[in-house]
């Protein structure tokens, strides 16, 4: 059983605002409350390409990933995966104007897992579920406080 995990938010701030903050890995750790360090691998900025290594606590684990940029559209979308671990995992950020002053935001994360993380994927996805919509929720905060 795969988990495939949507959030969204409507994000009061410019789309080009919102794209350019989001998609700047560096800028994790300060809106994921569970993303402790994000560390580039290849040379910022993002492109199609780019790796970086992610430490996180998630469900009491401490983990390390490193995820590369598969898909990349400047103000659009930014997806990337990671093969390692006992679960392999895509997120993707997609972008949206409402209007000059509003964007709407997707977080999506998806992926097979492998092991005991079978048996594991409809806790983990409600545990994502709730960790996303916090994620996003302080994202907006953050970002309309600007």
């Amino acid at each position: 059983m795969g988990v495939n995990v949507l959030a969204t938010a409507v994000i009061e701030r410019p789309i080009d605002e919102v794209a350019d903050y989001v998609g700047d890995p560096s800028n994790a750790p300060e809106w994921y409350r569970r993303i402790e360090s994000a560390e580039w691998q290849t040379e910022p900025p993002i492109t199609l390409g780019s790796k970086i290594t992610f430490r996180a606590r998630f469900l009491g684990r401490d983990l390390v990933y490193t995820y590369e940029v598969v898909e990349f559209t400047p103000g659009e979308q930014v997806a990337m995966r990671t093969a390692g671990g006992p679960f392999p995992m895509n997120t993707v950020y997609t972008w949206r104007p409402l209007s000059d002053t509003k964007t709407h935001m997707a977080l999506r994360n998806h992926g097979e897992p492998r092991g005991f993380g079978k048996l594991a994927a409809p806790f983990v996805a409600r545990a994502m579920k709730r960790a996303m919509t916090q994620d996003l929720a302080d994202l907006k905060q953050l970002l309309e406080s600007r």
